[in-house]
């Protein structure tokens, strides 16, 4: 309700105006909260955290008797004020408030959990984000070119709003980590690979006090197929799980869930571009440059 009447507003106001002026107010209500939050989950959009917010709903949801919606800022705070605000972002607006540019200042002090992806596979999912998903709003307020059916998945990945935006945000955070005072970096391709573990982390990060039965319970009710039918059924009480058109599987908040994926809509000469930028320009903290898998392998 809020972000429709920050949209509201911004519509009151002349063009050139209006979405400046939109992002310094979510700047302004992201700082409100991020002052009050006891913990703050950031992630680039389409990283996997609806996932990871299924999982952790549903840990909060059998241990506290609560309703199958999804944890929000303070929606469980209010229900059990002995329950966390815990605010999810994907650190877009803050620096048009703070004017701090790409510095993390603003998350001293906090708890952040970190949810990293591959970028490429991240770009893949925004293209289809942006295709099927995106309200023409959105599409404007993050800067986002008009959707066009003409542009392929290519021209999206190598474009302003693809991998460069991607890993100028994923470099933003490496260097940030150093300077935070307790952090947790959680990958979506570790969480797939051993979802059990990762979320066992979490949990243990988040202080929720699981059990190892609990932390399971949620590892079964957020699997992909699981994830996949509550959104063509629409029996999700959430918003943020349901499909753009149940009759098209791009339009899927839970598309694919496929590690590596990205590599399915290019040519070879085209994945050898993508990897190449990837292992020129991106941080290798995170390990997704292709020297970094090699070194894994030794």
């Amino acid at each position: 309700m809020l972000q429709r009447i920050l949209e509201h507003a911004g519509r009151l106001l002349p063009e050139s105006k209006r979405f400046p002026t939109e992002r310094r107010l979510r700047g302004w209500l992201e700082q409100q909260r991020l002052d009050r939050a006891d913990y703050a989950v950031v992630s680039f959009g389409k990283s996997g955290r609806t996932w990871l917010r299924v999982m952790v709903s549903r840990i909060y949801q059998k241990r506290h008797g609560l309703s199958d919606e999804l944890i929000e800022y303070g929606n469980y705070h209010r229900a059990n004020p002995a329950l966390p605000r815990v605010l999810f972002t994907h650190d877009n607006y803050l620096r048009d408030y703070t004017g701090d540019g790409g510095d993390k200042a603003a998350f001293t002090n906090k708890p952040v959990l970190l949810l990293v992806r591959h970028p490429a596979d991240i770009t893949m999912s925004q293209y289809f984000q942006w295709k099927h998903r995106m309200r023409p709003h959105k599409v404007l307020l993050n800067q986002y070119p008009p959707v066009d059916d003409s542009v392929t998945p290519y021209q999206f990945m190598m474009g302003s709003s693809g991998l460069p935006k991607v890993n100028a945000w994923l470099n933003e955070w490496a260097i940030a980590l150093d300077k935070l005072d307790r952090t947790l970096v959680v990958r979506y391709e570790d969480m797939r690979r051993d979802n059990f573990g990762e979320l066992r982390r979490i949990a243990d990060f988040m202080q929720m006090n699981a059990s190892d039965a609990e932390v399971s319970d949620a590892v079964e009710w957020a699997r992909f197929e699981n994830m996949k039918q509550r959104e063509a059924e629409a029996t999700s009480s959430s918003d943020r799980l349901r499909a753009g058109d149940v009759a098209n599987p791009d339009s899927f908040k839970t598309r694919r869930a496929k590690v590596g994926g990205w590599q399915d809509y290019f040519d070879d000469a085209e994945v050898e571009a993508i990897a190449e930028n990837i292992d020129r320009t991106l941080d290798p903290r995170f390990g997704y440059r292709r020297a970094d898998h090699a070194n894994d392998a030794r």
